[in-house]
């Protein structure tokens, strides 16, 4: 099997060849949740070939011709839908315009995985979940919290919208070729009764700014939004962006707005 599809290196291609490992991550969902399935990279079909009892709501997106043509061939029976493309180009809003209950599932691609996260938090209101295979580092920049040095733009972008959560680690042995690095598998599971009443594209740029410079205060690191001395007066303005809560990225976005607005 092996043999049918060879890793490409500057796809980021790890071939998930643990049996044992794609099950434990299948046997973690709740599909009842989930209107469709989408699984991104899904490669020689190690994770597939463990969904083929929802096949009717998954689909398959993957990049690499020659992975889409032997998953072709390895599922012709199921007949799956497998589409050739480029998730970080697919458009979600045109291809699943009213969908609210989307599930991404894979063993990211390590070089993309944090861009296929934050596709998916982009569109929070049809992404109702994602599992997916993370670098180690990266699975724990996602999960990390305020006053932490893992906590970042990752964080907080992501935690906005979703709670996280790390299943279990995955040693660099069950993958072909074997990566330098410990994996883990991380769990989104968008919010309930989710507000947040800031303008989002605001609160991005806030966000972007204010980690750009993660070592100075927030009022030299948000000079850019050319705040009124009065506003900077607020105590939050005297803190680094490590040390506030998600929520507060809120507070200090709205207070932000009323000047730039």
């Amino acid at each position: 099997m092996l043999r049918d599809v060879n890793p490409k290196k500057f796809l980021g291609q790890h071939f998930l060849i643990d049996d044992n490992i794609s099950k434990k991550i299948v046997e973690t969902i709740n599909f009842k949740k989930f209107k469709k399935v989408i699984e991104i990279g899904p490669g020689k079909g190690a994770l597939t070939k463990h969904l083929l009892h929802i096949k009717d709501i998954l689909t398959l997106i993957e990049i690499d011709k020659e992975s889409v043509e032997f998953l072709n061939s390895e599922f012709q029976e199921e007949k799956l839908n497998i589409i050739e493309a480029d998730f970080l180009k697919f458009d979600m809003g045109s291809t699943y315009p009213s969908e609210k209950d989307i599930l991404i599932i894979g063993n990211f691609p390590y070089n993309i995985s944090s861009q296929i996260l934050f596709k998916s938090v982009e569109n929070y209101e049809s992404v109702g979940g994602l599992i997916g295979m993370f670098q180690k580092e990266v699975a724990e920049r996602i999960i990390s919290k305020n006053n932490c040095k893992q906590y970042g733009i990752l964080s907080v972008k992501t935690q906005l919208f979703y709670d996280t959560k790390i299943l279990f680690n995955v040693s660099p042995n069950v993958f072909f070729p074997k990566p330098n690095v410990e994996s883990a598998v991380v769990s989104l599971t968008r919010k309930r009764n989710l507000t947040i009443d800031c303008d989002l594209n605001q609160l991005d740029r806030v966000i972007k700014l204010s980690f750009q410079q993660r070592r100075k205060k927030l009022k030299n690191s948000l000079k850019k939004l050319d705040i009124q001395e009065n506003i900077l007066e607020d105590s939050i303005f005297e803190l680094r962006p490590e040390q506030l809560t998600i929520e507060e990225f809120v507070k200090l976005t709205k207070k932000v707005s009323n000047e730039t607005v």
